[in-house]
C-alpha cells in the first residue's frame, strides 16, 4: 500500500499551509469555548497531526478525480473535507476534555468558520503554480505514450 504512495511537493505544501490557518482556528475556538488555553493547545495539537494526515489523503483522491476546476469543484472539496475535519475535531475535543458536548461545540462552531477559510485557501491555492508544472509534464507525456501505441 505505501509503496504506490507518491509524494507531491504542491500537496505537502498546501497540506501545511492549512494545518497552520486550521490549527490557530481549534486552537481559537477550543480555548473560548473551554476556557482554558491548555485544552485549547492539546486539542489544537493533536488533530494538527492527525488532520494533517487526513488532508493529505483528501488532496490525493481529489487529484484524481474527474471533477472540473470550477467553482462546483472547490465547494465539494470545502464540504467533503469540513466532514472529515469535523467529526476529527469532535473526537479529540470529546477525548482530551471529557466531555462529548465540548468536543461538539467545537466542531460545530469549527465547521462554519473553517468552511470559509478552506474555501478562501482552495481559491488561492488554485491561483498557485507551485508543483503543476511536473504533473502537466507527466499528463502530456502517458498521453503521448497512449497515442503512439
Amino acid at each position: 500500500m505505501f509503496a504506490k504512495l507518491k509524494i507531491s511537493k504542491r500537496h505537502v505544501a498546501k497540506s501545511l499551509s492549512w494545518r497552520f490557518i486550521g490549527s490557530l482556528d481549534t486552537l481559537l475556538f477550543t480555548w473560548l469555548i473551554t476556557g482554558s488555553f491548555s485544552e485549547g493547545l492539546n486539542v489544537s495539537l493533536v488533530t494538527t497531526f492527525t488532520k494533517l494526515i487526513w488532508y493529505y489523503l483528501h488532496e490525493q483522491a481529489w487529484f484524481k478525480s474527474n471533477v472540473s476546476d470550477s467553482n462546483k469543484r472547490h465547494m465539494i472539496k470545502t464540504f467533503s473535507w469540513r466532514l472529515v475535519g469535523s467529526l476529527d475535531t469532535i473526537i479529540f475535543g470529546w477525548i482530551i476534555t471529557g466531555n462529548p458536548f465540548v468536543g461538539i461545540k467545537i466542531g460545530l462552531f469549527e465547521t462554519i468558520s473553517k468552511m470559509l477559510l478552506y474555501f478562501g485557501h482552495e481559491k488561492l491555492w488554485y491561483k498557485i503554480n507551485f508543483g503543476l508544472d511536473q504533473r502537466i509534464k507527466t499528463k502530456r507525456l502517458a498521453k503521448q505514450k497512449s497515442t503512439k501505441q
